[in-house]
């Protein structure tokens, strides 16, 4: 049977910690429902390019995001335009199983897969069925094998015995379980192709079904399409270390790490925003001074030319004697001289 072989570091430990203490705010947090809808949307986008991306798509981020979005997008691949699209499928799909204890069955897993890669490539990762030859992982710049997978006679026995161990009962945090699936799913190697796909949707699978959706604001794949030759050192660490997990395990909790405290800043940012609008609400600023103070909630800093642009029927001294007001109220701080003067919300 399937055991994986791992300790908790220091750096694990640390790691699960603010991992927790960002679930917990993201929890608690009175967060608008149309600023979680705006960045649920952009992680989705996030997260459908970049694992479509690490697997070979060429498309930009802009042109992911057009395509998600519903654009005509010129000149694209066809494949790479479906495999994105399939992605998204994939997410919403997984998205169903929040929160619900239902057993994590093949069949599922393999529905997954399905929707990955239909109608991609011909067919020819052959869609929800386990592969029947032997397949290798080459390095794409020197062509060289880098792992080869357990021969296809032992796929079948291999999958029964890890969705055994991903039913069972244990004690092992949600989100080390989700990484122990990730190495494991990939390892195995079950599929012709889309395998990194399928595998880094089952750990979001089984983050959502443990309680660790984090409102769907992250995005595993973003994290490591960054810095791709250090998630394939990461994969590969546990080969080197005699299936020892513990290396890959510490390079996985801080992605998530990473990624949860982002969304946690970017939280907490927006509650300072809506905090300091509601104190210039109840103090009293004048229409002008409003646009301004939204105008930076929504573009991070203005010039003195900008403040007159949204306040155009005023003069310069006018403007001024607005900005002076918003600075001794301690609603805005200003950086640099002359014209390369720039304001900013005091938060």
């Amino acid at each position: 049977m399937f055991e994986p072989k791992f300790f908790i570091t220091n750096n694990i430990n640390n790691s699960l910690l603010e991992i927790e203490r960002a679930r917990g705010f993201l929890d608690a947090a009175q967060l608008k429902k149309s600023w979680i809808r705006n960045m649920q949307g952009k992680a989705l986008i996030l997260e459908s390019h970049a694992s479509t991306h690490i697997e070979g798509t060429r498309l930009t981020l802009s042109q992911a995001r057009k395509i998600l979005t519903g654009k005509k997008v010129a000149g694209v691949n066809p494949d790479d335009r479906k495999e994105l699209l399939n992605y998204k499928e994939a997410i919403d799909f997984v998205s169903k199983y929040l929160g619900k204890e239902d057993f994590i069955t093949e069949n599922l897993i393999c529905d997954i897969h399905k929707i990955l890669v239909k109608g991609v490539r011909g067919n020819s990762a052959g869609p929800g069925n386990y592969r029947k030859v032997q397949n290798y992982i080459i390095n794409s710049i020197s062509g060289e094998i880098i792992y080869t997978p357990p021969p296809p006679e032992r796929v079948s026995s291999l999958m029964k015995e890890f969705v055994v161990w991903l039913n069972k009962k244990s004690n092992i945090s949600p989100v080390l379980r989700a990484g122990i699936n990730q190495f494991q799913f990939v390892h195995i190697h079950p599929f012709l192709d889309g395998n990194g796909r399928t595998a880094r949707l089952l750990c979001t699978l089984i983050l959502y079904k443990n309680g660790y959706d984090f409102k769907r604001l992250f995005s595993f794949s973003e994290f490591y399409n960054k810095k791709r030759r250090k998630y394939y050192d990461a994969i590969q660490s546990v080969r080197k270390n005699n299936m020892d997990m513990t290396e890959w395990l510490g390079y996985f909790t801080d992605g998530l790490k990473s990624q949860m405290l982002e969304v946690k800043n970017k939280g907490e940012m927006v509650i300072k925003k809506d905090i300091l609008l509601d104190r210039a609400l109840k103090f009293g600023l004048g229409k002008r001074q409003l646009r301004g103070i939204k105008f930076l909630i929504r573009q991070g800093q203005m010039q003195p030319a900008e403040y007159m642009k949204i306040n155009p029927d005023i003069t310069h001294r006018t403007a001024q004697r607005d900005i002076k007001e918003l600075l001794e109220k301690e609603f805005i701080i200003r950086k640099g001289a002359t014209n390369k003067l720039v304001y900013f919300l005091k938060i």
